[in-house]
């Protein structure tokens, strides 16, 4: 989280990710260089339905030059010029925290997951197949922790994908 607070949660509910917590606004930044591989800028979620697709609200995901994909949703906005396919640099905004989708009745985060890249309508691998916790922690004293290792042999013993798993 570029210029604020933020505190990361140690653990999440029913699938691998974390949700870091801080100001509406603070800016969510790209963690490695890559490019960009889906935006949502419309926040669809009904809390009636709840369907997992819908659930992240406005989002943005990078497929990294380490090949692997790193996802943030519940923005309140998406910087412009962020679009499917641009280069991105590690650092670089990508767009601020906030609260849309399922994050509405909760205090503000980022829902930060790693996993591999997927298509499209393959959401349940998008919020997070890889638990992120420890790179969050190297990063935020500097270290280089890459999760390139632990997303591919997570990819492996994943095998086929037979949709949604958990939380769906």
């Amino acid at each position: 989280m570029g210029g604020c607070r933020a505190d990361a949660s140690q653990s999440h509910h029913d699938y691998p990710a974390s949700d870091i917590f801080a100001a509406v606004g603070c800016r969510f930044v790209a963690p490695v260089d890559g490019r960009v591989d889906e935006v949502t800028r419309a926040d669809v979620w009904d809390p009636k339905t709840n369907r997992g697709a819908d659930r992240g609200g406005l989002s943005v995901s990078v497929i990294g030059v380490d090949g692997v994909r790193y996802y943030g949703s519940h923005l309140s906005a998406i910087q412009p010029g962020i679009t499917p396919g641009v280069t991105v640099r590690a650092g670089q905004t990508l767009g601020r925290t906030g609260k849309t989708g399922s994050a509405r009745p909760t205090a503000p985060h980022l829902h930060f997951g790693i996993s591999w890249p997927t298509g499209r309508d393959t959401w349940w691998l998008r919020r997070g197949a890889v638990p992120p916790q420890a790179f969050l922690n190297s990063w935020h004293h500097g270290g280089q922790l890459s999760p390139t290792k632990l997303v591919t042999q997570t990819h492996d013993t994943y095998g086929v994908d037979r949709g949604c798993r958990s939380y769906c």
